[in-house]
């Protein structure tokens, strides 16, 4: 009788303990939910991950737009001290072309004056004066002088006027007007010359 209770119960244990396989099956399901399970803190983690990569981001960003606009500051600067030396040069060629007209018509004022006054006193020391054809064509070649005298009175204040006015206007030294007056002063010059020369030549 005990021994078949006993037997009984060994059989029953047997029978309600879980098989092996079932309980390896348990445990390898229960690893592998742990592994896969994410770990405590990894969303905070990741959110300051984030956060670190945007303050980079904006920090690049600002970089970038600091030397974009400090390079657009220096580009600008060298296009203004590009205008201002060409602005300059300009000046100076406006002023030497207005120097050099100036200095041509002077000298052609200078000359016809001279050569009247020379020519006075070549006329003055002749005892009976001019006679004549030669007091004609010396009366012909003072106008001439006298005329280029004016002329190139004249076309210096026309030249002194272009030069003030193109310091404001912004014009080219080539712009230079050559007018009436200052083309036909030389002229005028040269053939007062020439004809007080043949009437003292007469006179002689």
């Amino acid at each position: 009788m005990a021994q078949a209770v006993f037997g009984i119960a060994e059989a029953s244990r047997h029978f309600m303990a879980p098989p092996r396989a079932t309980q390896g099956a348990a445990a390898d399901e229960l690893d592998i939910t742990d592994l896969t399970r994410p770990a405590p803190g990894s969303g905070v983690l990741g959110h300051l991950e984030a956060r670190l990569t945007g303050v980079v981001v904006s920090a690049l960003k600002e970089a970038f737009d600091r030397d974009a606009a400090r390079l657009d500051l220096e580009r600008a600067m060298l296009d203004d001290q590009r205008r201002r030396a060409e602005q300059a040069l300009r000046l100076e060629l406006v002023r030497q072309a207005g120097d050099r007209a100036l200095s041509r018509l002077r000298a052609i004022g200078a000359l016809a004056l001279v050569v009247w006054v020379v020519s006075v006193f070549f006329a003055m020391r002749f005892p009976e004066g001019l006679e004549g054809a030669a007091r004609v064509v010396l009366g012909a070649g003072w106008l001439g002088l006298f005329g280029a005298a004016a002329a190139s009175f004249a076309a210096h204040s026309r030249v002194s006027r272009w030069v003030s006015a193109a310091h404001l206007d912004n014009a080219a030294p080539e712009s230079l007007p050559e007018s009436g007056p200052s083309i036909a002063a030389p002229w005028l010059a040269l053939a007062g010359l020439a004809l007080v020369g043949v009437s003292l030549l007469m006179a002689l």
